[in-house]
């Protein structure tokens, strides 16, 4: 769980910039105003002034001096006092040249004391889900806009006897227990069935909750991934980012892989699939696998090393029902 050094830099870097562009912000303000308003620099000069004067007088100092920074208290209140009045008789908030802050509790630091800020943890958040590969589509697809009225009741599973409905019931119960044990259990789904029968929204609505309890998601078709495999196996583009795209989908808390299948399957697929599944499990990073192939088209396409991997290591769930993609057109319509 959690982000990585490159993740933390990448925040940090943003509050570095956020802090950066405030003080541009202010910097202009305070331009405008000394143009318009030529007391109001002399008295921000004054206060500079008293500020460095009383710095000096305390640097000195081999004991506390009262009188001294009472002095020196009055003289700044009363400057800040007509600062202000200049402000409000010109028309501006009297805070209005007051540093700027995004993050008022953290002053744009990311840190209240030794404690990460709300707006640190939703900047993970938020960076988590541009990383994901999913930023816009779980607004909707996620277990709040989940219908299981899309599965029908007349139809069954043989083995089970449960109905598509009870099916996906139970199926939705066992990945939230997979998400509300994420951290202990560090399990593996398999999802397969036919076309359109919700796999791959039932993954979207997975990642969501754990995108939102800042873990790190990626999501990748069968076909993005072994792209990604092969132009670092064989094209040696651009080194070091394929190396950290590699790393990245090794690491990362959960890896949903979509439409296993689809993809060519020959010798370097076979391999890397068998390495991927084997090093996540030996991690203890979770992973999730969709297919439109059957259990016995599993066996069938794939070695028999990587099959076993998939017996021992995964939660096979079944989805029977409708398309339901062609549910939703024929009722839109």
């Amino acid at each position: 769980m959690g982000i990585s050094n490159t993740q933390y830099r990448d925040i940090m870097f943003q509050y570095d910039q956020t802090r950066m562009n405030n003080q541009r912000i202010l910097d202009k303000r305070y331009e405008t105003l000394f143009a318009e308003i030529p007391e109001l620099e002399q008295i921000q000069h004054d206060i500079m002034d008293l500020s460095l004067t009383q710095a000096r007088k305390e640097l000195f100092q081999t004991e506390p001096d009262p009188k001294s920074e009472a002095e020196y208290s009055a003289k700044r209140k009363a400057l800040l006092s007509r600062k202000k009045a200049l402000l409000l008789h010109h028309g501006y908030p009297e805070d209005y040249l007051q540093s700027i802050y995004t993050c008022p509790d953290c002053k744009d630091t990311g840190y209240i004391g030794n404690e990460k800020c709300h707006c640190f943890r939703q900047a993970a958040i938020n960076l988590l889900y541009t990383q994901s590969n999913l930023t816009s589509i779980l607004e909707t697809e996620n277990f709040d806009h989940f219908c299981f009225h899309y599965y029908p009741e007349t139809m069954k599973d043989r083995v089970t006897g449960r109905n598509a409905r009870e099916n996906i019931q139970k199926i939705v119960d066992e990945c939230l227990h997979f998400v509300q044990n994420f951290d202990m259990e560090h399990d593996n789904l398999l999802f397969y069935g036919a076309t359109g029968v919700g796999k791959t929204f039932l993954t979207h609505c997975i990642a969501k909750k754990l995108l939102d309890t800042s873990h790190t998601v990626l999501y990748l078709t069968s076909l993005q991934l072994f792209d990604i495999l092969e132009r670092n196996k064989f094209r040696h583009e651009d080194i070091s980012t394929s190396n950290e795209q590699i790393a990245y989908m090794l690491q990362s808390d959960l890896l949903i892989i979509d439409d296993l299948g689809a993809e060519l399957v020959n010798g370097f697929t076979s391999s890397q699939l068998y390495y991927f599944i084997e090093e996540r499990h030996i991690n203890r990073k979770s992973t999730i696998i969709s297919t439109n192939l059957s259990f016995q088209e599993l066996r069938d396409r794939y070695s028999e090393r990587i099959f076993s991997r998939f017996i021992g290591f995964y939660h096979f769930f079944l989805i029977i029902g409708d398309d339901i993609r062609q549910k939703a057109r024929l009722t839109a319509k």
